[in-house]
């Protein structure tokens, strides 16, 4: 891992002075935390998105790790509610996402004079079907984790061994990622999939996602804790129901990222992607 670290160093040495995209995921962290220790605080700003469709928790977060690591901090708001093409939630829904974000960072790169702009992918990330990574190359964002080989072991070591406090942080992503793709994101169902995971990890449930059929809210949680779950069904329902849902499962295959892009498995667009993004980083390596 130290001979990954030191190559993630070279490679923001080289870009002198960088705008991280900083969500306080551990992944970020760990690129804000090098990155300030590669270059100082005067040629690093971290910069987080602020939107509906990110829990207000994960901000919260943000501010407290920037200011343990003394970063100087900008927020901007997105803005992927008012964009039509987000919003009837594609496959591709991502790369909107990431678009704006982007495009928005690259402004603030050139007005303070700054030569690039950087997030915290890590090479484990590339198993998965990731359409936000296309906005990426679009306006040049690297990827110095994952040029340097972290992979998502590596990146918790490091964050455990730095003492940063989301080391052991689960993995989590926007709350649109809870709606099946070609139904329509609202903001009344964003609020209800927050409220009702804000509620479930209230009970204890260390990781959650709350998929949203519409009247269906179908709960994934550790296997490990599937007991816990069917013990507590008559609370977890009756809430639930207060949020708008009529019907309330519970996912027997447990927690899984990124299951709903099971309904893409095996379609061409998603073959190419995988097949571009593993040619990418081999070029790298």
């Amino acid at each position: 891992m130290e001979g990954k670290i030191r190559k993630a160093e070279e490679i923001l040495k080289s870009l002198e002075k960088v705008l991280v995209a900083f969500s306080g995921g551990v992944d970020s962290s760990v690129l804000l935390k090098i990155s300030l220790d590669s270059l100082g605080r005067n040629r690093v700003i971290a910069v987080t998105a602020v939107s509906p469709i990110h829990p207000a928790a994960e901000k919260k977060e943000a501010v407290k790790i920037a200011a343990e690591l003394k970063a100087t901090h900008l927020f901007i708001e997105t803005g992927e509610l008012k964009d039509s093409r987000f919003m009837s939630n594609p496959p591709e829904r991502c790369f909107y996402c990431k678009e704006a974000l982007f495009s928005m960072m690259e402004e603030i790169r050139s007005l303070r004079g700054f030569n690039a702009v950087v997030d915290g992918t890590n090479r484990d990330d590339s198993g998965d079907y990731r359409p936000g990574e296309k906005a990426g190359r679009m306006f040049g964002v690297r990827s110095p984790l994952r040029e340097a080989g972290m992979t998502k072991e590596d990146v918790r070591r490091y964050a455990r061994q730095s003492g940063l406090p989301c080391w052991d942080k689960p993995s989590n992503s926007c709350l649109a990622s809870r709606i099946p793709y070609g139904q329509d994101i609202s903001l009344e169902r964003l609020s209800r999939i927050h409220s009702g995971e804000k509620y479930l990890y209230s009970l204890g449930f260390r990781e959650v996602r709350l998929r949203d059929y519409g009247d269906l809210a179908r709960i994934e949680i550790p296997p490990v804790q599937l007991r816990d779950a069917v013990s507590m069904k008559e609370r977890i329902a009756a809430r639930l129901k207060k949020y708008g849902y009529h019907y309330i499962t519970l996912d027997l295959e447990g927690f899984r990222s990124g299951s709903m892009n099971n309904v893409l498995k095996g379609s061409p667009s998603l073959k190419n992607e995988k097949e571009k993004s593993s040619r990418r980083d081999e070029r790298r390596r």
